[in-house]
């Protein structure tokens, strides 16, 4: 491949009885302007390419599902409704707004305290919205309660502790009196 670029060749043909330097190198110029206007009509093109290339992913950001900023939601042009969230885990949130298709985007109010998260979303998600923040709310509150590794490895060990003990007591009452 390397050496097929290497190796170009161009062809100039030029018909005439005697060709003298002048008309050889007015025949080389007229040649290099040809190709600057190919090279110039190519780089237009390309650049219109690119510019619908851009327009049609950035098209497609636009509707694709996630987190975004704020202000990329509001240049959509769409209509933006907000919830008030007071959890301190709100990035947890996140997996279940990927699975529902959500787009959304989280600002933290920091002149509350504790903190309050607003979630901005589309105003046409808002079933599909309340339908994740019932199953986040469920999932998120079930793990609160849940104890944690350290917690139960102690119980655990506790548990096996007084089994033994138990074990112990009932090997000495089955054995028999001497």
């Amino acid at each position: 491949m390397q050496e097929e670029v290497d190796e170009k060749t161009l062809a100039l043909i030029i018909s005439g009885g005697k060709i003298t330097a002048n008309i050889l190198k007015n025949a080389l110029l007229k040649v290099l302007q040809k190709m600057d206007e190919k090279n110039r009509i190519r780089e237009t093109e390309l650049r219109e390419v690119k510019k619908e290339l851009k327009v049609k992913t950035e098209a497609q950001k636009a509707n694709r599902p996630g987190k975004r900023s704020l202000n990329s939601m509001m240049r959509d042009g769409s209509q933006l409704s907000n919830i008030e969230v007071t959890d301190s885990n709100i990035r947890s949130f996140e997996k279940v707004a990927r699975r529902y298709g959500i787009t959304y985007s989280l600002k933290k109010d920091r002149s509350a305290n504790p903190p309050k998260y607003l979630v901005f979303f589309r105003a046409k998600d808002v079933d599909v919205m309340t339908a994740a923040f019932r199953e986040y709310t469920g999932i998120s509150i079930p793990k609160e309660r849940k104890l944690s590794i350290r917690n139960r490895l102690r119980d655990a060990i506790a548990r096996s502790v007084k089994r033994r003990e138990r074990e112990k007591v009932r090997t000495r009452e089955k054995q028999p009196e001497r």
